[in-house]
């Protein structure tokens, strides 16, 4: 699933990934995302890489972050 020799770092194919998957509906809108360390393990890299990628996609504006209640996926206004 990752390139791991390939010129994009990591972060950003993660951030591609996830990208997908709250269009295609796998992570619906206003529905809590898996925590960075569940997508960590299931990536094979460090909680920093995936957190990285988390901070991708909340730059761009498709998610948002509750203190206390977790990452979120914005609704499609």
């Amino acid at each position: 699933m990752l390139d791991l020799d390939g010129p994009t770092p990591l972060f950003q194919q993660i951030a591609e990934i996830l990208r997908t998957r709250i269009a295609d509906g796998t992570y619906p809108a206003d529905k809590r995302m898996p925590p960075a360390r569940a997508i960590a393990e299931e990536f094979g890299v460090t909680r920093g890489t995936a957190v990285a990628a988390l901070d991708v996609l909340k730059a761009e504006g498709l998610i948002y972050g509750v203190r206390g209640r977790g990452t979120f996926p914005r609704g499609r206004d």
